[in-house]
């Protein structure tokens, strides 16, 4: 390989892009092992600023802030609703979306449907892709029923051959699967590297806000569930999304990590079908249908993921371990968080679970991570461990601390009004949010409690 003129040796991180004249075992920066891959840093440009890659940028000049139009008014929509709910109420012009998941979760489907609606309803849509064919991709579209005149396919990996085409092709929007696989030809590394992520991320950014064009990038993620790449590229775009559920259900979940146009941690929930991911209109009655009727250990708590409320139900398991120190086991849900409730139970209410493996799922496969959440899992765990069940049209919910106190939660009555909808008949919540509450008239008797000791009580 000849070496450009200018250009450098170095050694770069591939987890968060630290730089170092000579190869390290242990990056200094991240603590991440054998991390580092040789590259070549590329001289600084002395070409034309107003030219950046293959595209010409227009002139800008400084507006009055009083001037400038409201972007809520100019979002887009994309023909997906719970997509443009986890957008914030759309799609924002100029914007740089990052779309992560598990290989083979829905990525590239729910991208390709939202490329058919946006060429149906805004005009012409450039799918690039870098790993499939244009046959490949026109396979798919048949099987999700897509019948998009203004949708163009481009399979290529060249991130100036895609900006020549952006130019002569003009779209309404970008879609770009997958940015590890696009390289610029400025760059002597590797496609994937943490200087070609950045370069072409970096690209169309500038290319998006310039023109105040959508662009969506579709992101690998690493077997720790990481999106791959240096963390660097989550600071470069505007929204981040990720794809969670496991593979083997048939719904999954999108949430906002990051999302500078709306609410961070909303979700989207989708049921996949043969013919694409469908939206689910009411989430809580999906995550409640298969509910046992009077088992020991189950309890339905109202979360709150973004704005929306939903209803989900915990699953508790205590049994006796044949070991001094029993087991603990969490899917969905903190672990470290269910240990400060198990220590809390100890003191406060005599439980002695030391001695016991206890064992906590979230039904549906959804994370919660809320302080909200705290009651039912101490609600749970103890009717798991008397053998008695809660009764089935009672919902749970507030924040539990050390003393044993519980303590109130945000927007009680959104997650009053779900439970109304999905049939509860009774409510377990904290004393200090009942004062604050508008007048009821829909039958729900409110139990308002003030300690843990209080709830269980009112439970059992």
């Amino acid at each position: 390989m000849s070496k450009s003129k200018g250009s450098r040796l170095v050694y770069a991180c591939q987890t968060c892009g630290f730089q170092s004249p000579k190869w390290l075992g242990k990056c200094p920066d991240c603590g991440e092992w054998n991390g580092f891959i040789e590259e070549r840093a590329a001289p600084s440009s002395t070409s034309d600023p107003a030219k950046v890659g293959m595209f010409g940028l227009s002139a800008t000049r400084p507006l009055r802030y009083a001037d400038i139009e409201s972007q809520d008014d100019s979002r887009r929509d994309s023909g997906i609703a719970e997509f443009d709910r986890v957008l914030g109420g759309g799609i924002v012009p100029g914007s740089l979306v990052l779309i992560g998941g598990e290989p083979g979760v829905g990525k590239s489907t729910l991208m390709a449907q939202v490329a058919g609606a946006l060429s149906d309803s805004h005009g012409t849509v450039l799918y690039v892709s870098g790993e499939e064919s244009e046959r490949q991709i026109k396979l798919r579209g048949e099987r999700l029923g897509l019948k998009a005149d203004g949708l163009f396919l481009l399979p290529e990996t060249c991130l100036e051959r895609v900006l020549e085409q952006v130019d002569a092709l003009g779209p309404a929007a970008i879609i770009v699967d997958s940015v590890q696989t696009v390289f610029s030809m400025k760059l002597e590394s590797a496609p994937g590297s943490v200087s070609q992520v950045r370069e072409v991320a970096g690209q169309f950014l500038i290319l998006a806000k310039n023109r105040s064009l959508p662009v969506f990038l579709i992101g690998h993620v690493t077997k720790d569930g990481q999106l791959a790449g240096p963390k660097a590229l989550e600071h470069i775009v505007d929204t981040v999304l990720y794809f969670e559920g496991e593979r083997h259900h048939n719904h999954r979940i999108i949430r906002a990590v990051k999302n500078r146009f709306g609410a961070a941690n909303e979700i989207g929930i989708f049921e996949m079908t043969e013919r694409g991911l469908v939206p689910v209109a009411n989430p809580s009655a999906m995550f409640l249908s298969e509910r046992p009727v009077g088992a020991a250990g189950s309890v339905v708590v109202a979360a709150l993921e973004g704005s929306r409320p939903i209803l989900v139900e915990l699953q508790a398991l205590v049994s006796s371990s044949q070991y001094g120190t029993g087991k603990r086991m969490t899917v969905g849900v903190d672990a470290n968080r269910v240990s400060l409730l198990m220590a809390m139970l100890e003191k406060r209410l005599g439980m002695h679970l030391i001695g016991d493996d206890v064992y906590l799922n979230v039904a549906g496969g959804i994370e919660l991570d809320e302080p909200a959440v705290d009651l039912g899992l101490v609600a749970a765990i103890v009717s798991s461990y008397r053998n008695r069940a809660i009764d089935e049209r009672t919902v749970v919910f507030g924040e539990v601390g050390l003393a044993g106190e519980v303590r109130a939660i945000s927007q009680a009555s959104s997650r009053l009004r779900e439970a109304v909808a999905m049939g509860f008949r009774r409510a377990v919540l904290p004393q200090t949010n009942i004062a604050g509450l508008p007048a009821l008239d829909d039958g729900l008797e409110l139990v308002g409690v003030r300690s843990v000791a209080e709830a269980i009580d009112a439970l059992f």
